[in-house]
């Protein structure tokens, strides 16, 4: 057995992880410490979608290089995925999601905007079979996951319009440490879900206060194709 999952093979089944493909929207904050610990993990197969590239203020909150900036950010983050899992089978799209784009059968939604969670829902709810979202601002985070009926029904009560959202500025308060718990919450979801356990679909988390919510929705057991 590959010695990379030694200390995971009792948690999650090796032969899960190397089955798992995994599309990742949005490689800032969150998005790019989502693609590195499933890299790490040994996931089978990554898409990574994203735009935009590395400027020095992503540097801080994002924890890119200073030798990253002006490189795609999906670039910068697929060299750094490639480096600790050779055998990952990687793929960078530089551009937007597109509604013609295909994604593997898990999808992580890292992206900043509501009205962009609007229509990657629109797009992607018949689309995948298991759908996690994280969002974060300062020192707040939540994640949600759509996975069954119940947890797909409560997911589109979470996405409110573009006018009831505060039209934060791009120079607004981000923090790495809030967002890798952001993604850890997120990749632990989805290590729950290969794992065959019942996942949260709501999980909120106010490190200023300290305290955590769980929204009373649980995603069911299903068979972790």
């Amino acid at each position: 057995m590959h010695e990379r999952y030694t200390r995971y093979r009792d948690l999650i089944p090796p032969e899960r992880l190397t089955a798992a493909a995994v599309t990742v929207i949005g490689v800032g904050a969150v998005g790019r410490q989502v693609a590195l610990q499933l890299a790490a993990m040994g996931v089978g197969a990554l898409q990574l979608i994203d735009h935009d590239r590395v400027d020095a203020v992503n540097l801080g909150p994002q924890c890119y290089h200073e030798a990253d900036v002006g490189q795609l950010k999906v670039e910068a983050t697929g060299a750094a995925c490639r480096a600790c899992h050779g055998e990952l089978q990687l793929e960078l799209v530089a551009d937007r999601y597109r509604a013609a784009q295909a994604v593997h059968p898990l999808v992580c939604c890292c992206v900043d905007s509501i009205q962009t969670r609007q229509t990657l829902w629109r797009h992607l709810e018949s689309r995948v079979r298991w759908y996690a979202d994280a969002r974060m601002a300062a020192e707040t985070c939540r994640v949600l996951v759509a996975g069954d009926e119940p947890s797909r029904d409560h997911y589109p009560t979470t996405l409110f319009s573009t006018g009831e959202a505060y039209p934060a500025p791009c120079t607004a308060k981000a923090t790495l440490y809030c967002a890798s718990l952001a993604a850890a919450l997120l990749v632990a979801m989805l290590a729950r879900h290969l794992r065959g356990l019942p996942v949260e679909a709501d999980v909120q988390l106010n490190l200023l206060a300290m305290e955590l919510h769980v929204a009373p929705v649980t995603v069911k057991v299903e068979s972790a194709r």
